[in-house]
């Protein structure tokens, strides 16, 4: 587990640094995701989840869900294209589980990425650290527009 202002980061998981969000690998070819707990930080109180539907594609660094928090209104964006599989009904009954529990009960989608290769370029396990820091410290997040 990597900690990275007071928030942490399993090590088993992939992470997309540019769009904050993390992809578990469930086995079968599908991704289970959501948001980091240093993204959902920035977002304030969440309001509203909206994925997109089941059955449904998405593009590379096109949105999959759209969130709305008390500090931000924007979107989930992937890694890869892929093709929405399921998605969290607690979490759309519940918003507020992204905040409390965004690992855990405030997962956002299943996805199934088009390609073999989808997960090529995430980071996972103790890289997560430095490229965080990179992250943080080049400050884009604060030009990025939902």
């Amino acid at each position: 587990m990597v900690k990275i202002q007071d928030h942490e980061f399993p090590d088993q998981l992939l992470y997309d640094i540019d769009n904050q969000i993390w992809y578990e690998q469930l086995g079968d070819g599908t991704l289970r995701t959501g948001f980091t707990p240093w993204a959902v930080s920035l977002m304030g109180d969440v309001l509203v989840f909206t994925p997109k539907r089941l059955g449904h594609t998405f593009d590379k660094d096109r949105w999959f869900a759209m969130v709305e928090g008390g500090k931000w209104v924007g979107a989930a964006r992937a890694a890869f294209e892929g093709t929405t599989v399921a998605h969290n009904e607690a979490l759309v009954g519940n918003p507020g589980l992204l905040n409390s529990d965004p690992f855990g009960q405030g997962w956002m989608t299943i996805v199934k990425p088009a390609k073999d290769d989808g997960c090529a370029g995430l980071v996972t396990g103790v890289d997560i650290g430095p490229a965080m820091a990179q992250w943080i410290a080049g400050e884009s997040y604060k030009n990025r527009a939902g």
